[in-house]
């Protein structure tokens, strides 16, 4: 079993554009947060904060396995 070269490349890339899809996402949260209803609050917040860890953990988990070759 042998590492991916373009997994890795992909992961590469997708690390730096992680935290500016973080900050974008983060700031437009903001700007219309105070613009919906409670409801839509809760749901936006929650979206963001699962889909972060999720992305977080899916390119530790990435780099972790490709680079072990597991």
């Amino acid at each position: 079993v042998l590492s991916s070269l373009p997994l890795q490349v992909m992961l590469y890339f997708n690390v730096y554009y992680f935290p500016v899809w973080c900050l974008a996402e983060g700031i437009m949260l903001q700007m219309k947060y105070h613009l919906l209803p409670w409801h839509y609050q809760f749901l936006l917040v929650t979206a963001f904060l699962i889909l972060s860890l999720a992305e977080g953990s899916r390119l530790y988990l990435g780099y972790l396995g490709n680079l072990q070759e597991k």
